[in-house]
């Protein structure tokens, strides 16, 4: 079991399931959550940094496959 940072409630994640770094969201308030540690399993709230610097990455890609798909067309 694990603890939600954000409202508390009891999540239950399996030690062995999660490896350190994992994202998951809480089911209580739907916060973004991090793994931040094993043994225990601790969360901790994915900060707004984190959550744009993952956007702009995913934007790039997008922008990546869009450049690909033109160059197919020609």
């Amino acid at each position: 079991m694990a603890i939600c940072p954000a409202c508390d409630a009891e999540i239950e994640v399996d030690e062995f399931d999660v490896d350190q770094g994992d994202e998951l969201s809480c089911p209580e308030c739907g916060e973004a959550l991090e793994v931040a540690s094993l043994s225990p399993v601790e969360l901790e709230l994915v900060s707004e940094e984190e959550d744009e610097d993952k956007k702009g990455l995913d934007d790039e890609e997008e922008a990546v496959d869009e450049d690909e798909d033109e160059d197919e067309d020609d």
